[in-house]
């Protein structure tokens, strides 16, 4: 299994803000604009609140409920009324899908998302970013691959159940490539008894990437396993100097440019390991 963390939802550049973490600690990615989309932030919902509110109080009303979401990945069955049929879905395509063909990404692979968060809080009524928090890059959602399908290869008839995917509205290109989730997140060989994608509820101190104290969000602290050797590396990060080794962990500068950052040639053992860590709570939250 390879590692593609993912870089997903609003920042400064696309949406002009962070994705909130809600007073209880519940994460909730805002999706960026996207004029062709079908869907509008009004229809969305996330964490119980519904998104067109979000983002008009976040960005001071740049985005409203009527605005289009480029609702990608889409992770969560809650968010938006579904067909039968529906699994997590991610499209990509450009420069972005490009590099995960260069790199082999297939079937088992596993996307991490990740995205820039801050905390927030209601001032009369309103949703606004609390003062004395600091906007941190932190894990939110992962999607299993099943299948790989380009969507120019697909009869007008198939998985008619995706068809409110915004990569449905691109016109004609080779590139444009949809990621099916699996039924369900198989880790090591073991089911998990999670959904092939899903998306990380609460905040925890292990889904945070950016190191304690860092005064750039993209500095960023891992596990070891991360950090390169003759047989393992990060894609995008191949220069020894943006990396530091200490112990059990490892501290990266990530890359200001790329969507998709591949781990290849880790050992199996060790990804299993920390990927059953950052999914206990949500196994958990699933048996209760």
């Amino acid at each position: 299994m390879r590692i593609i963390l993912s870089r997903k939802g609003f920042d400064s550049t696309a949406g002009g803000c962070p994705s909130p973490i809600f007073p209880d600690g519940t994460l909730s990615s805002l999706p960026i604009p996207d004029k062709k989309s079908p869907i509008s932030y009004g229809q969305l919902v996330s964490g119980g609140v519904n998104t067109g509110d979000l983002v008009q109080d976040l960005t001071g009303g740049k985005w409203k409920p009527e605005h289009r979401a480029h609702l990608d990945p889409d992770l969560n069955a809650a968010t938006l009324e579904r067909k039968p049929g529906w699994r997590g879905l991610l499209g990509q395509a450009g420069s972005a899908q490009g590099h995960l063909r260069a790199q082999q990404i297939g079937p088992g692979d596993l996307f991490l998302f990740f995205g820039l968060f801050r905390n927030v809080e209601q001032v009369g009524g309103r949703w606004t970013f609390a003062v004395n928090s600091r906007p941190r890059h932190v894990l939110w959602g992962w999607l299993q691959i099943d299948r790989i399908v380009p969507v120019d290869d697909l009869a007008p008839d198939e998985l008619a159940w995706a068809r409110y995917h915004p990569h449905f509205q691109y016109g004609e290109d080779r590139n444009n490539t949809l990621y099916i989730a699996t039924e369900q997140l198989v880790v090591n060989g073991t089911p998990t008894g999670l959904a092939g994608a899903g998306t990380f509820e609460q905040l925890m101190d292990k889904l945070v990437l950016t190191a304690p104290d860092a005064r750039l969000t993209s500095f960023w602290k891992l596990p070891s396993l991360f950090y390169p050797s003759e047989h393992r590396q990060l894609s995008y990060h191949l220069d020894l100097q943006r990396w530091k080794l200490d112990g059990e962990t490892c501290y990266l500068q990530s890359a200001g440019r790329g969507q998709e950052f591949v781990l290849d040639g880790a050992e199996e053992s060790e990804v299993g390991e920390w990927l059953q860590h950052l999914l206990e709570e949500e196994r958990s939250a699933v048996a209760i």
